[in-house]
């Protein structure tokens, strides 16, 4: 199994920037298709950052220009750069992968369920 566990995130004001960071480990390989997702209350997940095995990367237009994902495929390890942070950005924040980027990658961005393995999250708060 492909066990996820990520880390980062914290209580900042709207402008400052933040790091996630989740760590692969267990069974995983170059291959898989890893996303950050994140679900505020009431709200459903959504992806806010996908990378594929080759390096393409996709983002919804909500944070475009000021989410970036990477990846250090040494360290086994997912990052989400996010500057620019704003009160909505406010959220649990996900990593999660999946076996092959299957499709086309906006569609994945919305598609959660299409990703078998899930960190527990950690909490982003953005106070205005």
């Amino acid at each position: 199994n492909l066990q996820l566990v990520e880390s980062g995130g914290g209580s900042v004001e709207a402008g400052r920037s933040l790091r996630l960071s989740c760590v692969a480990s267990g069974e995983f390989y170059r291959g898989y298709c890893m996303a950050w997702f994140r679900q505020a209350p009431g709200k459903e997940r959504e992806g806010v950052g996908l990378i594929t095995h080759s390096g393409s990367t996709e983002y919804p237009t909500s944070v475009k220009g000021r989410f970036t994902i990477s990846e250090d495929s040494a360290k086994n390890t997912l990052y989400l750069q996010m500057n620019g942070l704003k009160p909505e950005d406010t959220a649990k924040y996900y990593c999660a992968a999946a076996d092959m980027c299957g499709g086309p990658l906006r569609s994945l961005l919305n598609a959660p369920a299409d990703f078998p393995y899930w960190g527990q999250g950690t909490q982003v708060t953005v106070s205005s």
